[in-house]
């Protein structure tokens, strides 16, 4: 395992990789306002126990990345999607197997359309399509009516997770306790939730961060890539998998049936048990699923 920090534009994103370079590269981008660490070692090492060359990165605005002052400094999924394609610039990668989760399945969705020739599959979990405004939905929810696209909004965990979120926490040990808190309503009880395991990658989350206790919130000024823009997924060539959790509260069912529907290569997997969250009771499903899959695209 090696670190590198690798130039995107006039920032500057940490990264690191597990496994063989001779692999198969593949890139993880995680969710909105989450570093590299937002994987868990322990599932970038099974999926490179599998063959591939695992390389995963910090956000702008997260971890060891350039931070800066959103409102100064703005930027959107355009630029977002350029910084994976910089990864893999940094680690010599011409093209690689991309997963995404949450916003990252956005991301990799925005790097389907803006730069396939990166691409040598394509993997999207607990996120949807780039037809549904999501932001839109969690307020219409708040509010009691129904979504204009019929799919399900955020569910109540979400909301309970994201009121948790807004609480102050004194000191680190209040900190870390929210945090495994938020993730424990996310995952829900589909599936065993360790809360000793959780409070240990959030320590390491905040130490690789430098110790800053409060958790990034750049992303939450970002602007959803046009709706419109869903209908280019239709020339998506590259083989894709869908990955639905089968109680997430953010995108949940069927919301990986409508954007598998999107992409003419997609087939769809769904994890039962799963909600919005990596603990390691899911790791072997989800690896598998991800492991078939790029076997099969290459």
């Amino acid at each position: 395992m090696s670190e590198r920090i690798v130039p995107s534009g006039d920032v500057e994103l940490w990264s690191d990789d597990f496994g063989d370079p001779a692999d198969p590269a593949l890139l993880l981008v995680m969710g909105g306002n989450l570093s590299a660490l937002g994987w868990p070692d322990e599932f970038a090492r099974r999926l490179a126990d599998g063959g591939l060359h695992v390389i995963r990165y910090d956000h702008r605005d997260t971890g060891r990345s350039t931070t800066r002052d959103f409102a100064e400094h703005p930027y959107g999924f355009g630029e977002l999607a350029a910084d994976a394609v910089a990864v893999l610039d940094g680690w010599g990668v011409d093209r690689a197997h991309v997963v995404g989760l949450s916003m990252g399945a956005t991301i990799a969705q925005v790097i389907a359309l803006d730069h396939h020739d990166r691409l040598s599959s394509l993997t999207m979990m607990l996120g949807g399509g780039l037809d549904i405004d999501f932001d839109a939905n969690i307020e219409r929810v708040m509010r009691g009516e129904p979504t204009p696209d019929g799919l399900p909004g955020p569910q109540q965990p979400f909301l309970d997770a994201l009121a948790l979120m807004q609480q102050p926490a004194e000191g680190r040990a209040a900190e870390v306790a929210k945090r495994v808190s938020k993730w424990g309503i996310l995952s829900g009880t589909g599936v065993p939730f360790d809360d000793a395991e959780y409070a240990r990658w959030e320590e390491r989350a905040i130490d690789h961060a430098g110790g800053v206790l409060t958790e990034p919130y750049a992303h939450y000024s970002l602007t959803l890539p046009p709706p419109e823009r869903a209908a280019e997924l239709r020339d998506v060539t590259v083989p894709a998998l869908v990955i639905q959790a089968e109680h997430d509260p953010i995108a949940p069912a069927p919301h990986g049936k409508h954007l598998a529907g999107l992409i003419p290569t997609a087939r769809l997997v769904e994890i039962p048990g799963m909600g919005h969250a990596l603990p390691s009771s899911v790791h072997g499903p989800v690896a598998e699923a991800i492991l078939a899959h790029t076997r099969g695209a290459s």
